[in-house]
């Protein structure tokens, strides 16, 4: 397994939880790194990402100010810590990992590869 993504659950509206991507050492080193999120009948949308040389992280605008996405050189993991919760947060987060010169980091379709998805349920 080359990522390996943990830490959802269910949270009250307002409350926080973070989320946990670990990555192999060939995987993180070299990679951007992103989350991603499906809602149930809905496509799956870009929540933030973060390139291999930490250079400015990007944000959707729906998730700006609230989540967090940073990486963990010794751990060779990617965490999203998302605060301030919101019932339109539940989804299924998945981490995904994509080459530095293989376009935007907004598109799922550059991503080269894929972790098993989390839940994470907001409840109003």
């Amino acid at each position: 397994v080359q990522l390996q993504a943990s830490g959802g659950g269910l949270v009250q509206a307002g409350g926080s939880l973070r989320l946990s991507c670990a990555a192999s050492g060939r995987i993180f080193s070299s990679n951007a790194l992103g989350w991603f999120r499906q809602a149930p009948g809905k496509e799956r949308e870009f929540v933030a990402a973060i390139s291999a040389t930490f250079a400015t992280p990007l944000y959707a605008d729906y998730v700006k100010g609230r989540f967090t996405i940073s990486r963990d050189s010794a751990k060779n993991t990617v965490y999203l810590q998302m605060n301030t919760l919101k019932p339109e947060d539940t989804a299924v987060y998945s981490c995904a990992a994509k080459s530095q010169f293989g376009g935007s980091m907004r598109a799922s379709s550059n991503y080269d590869y894929w972790g098993q998805g989390t839940q994470v349920t907001v409840s109003s």
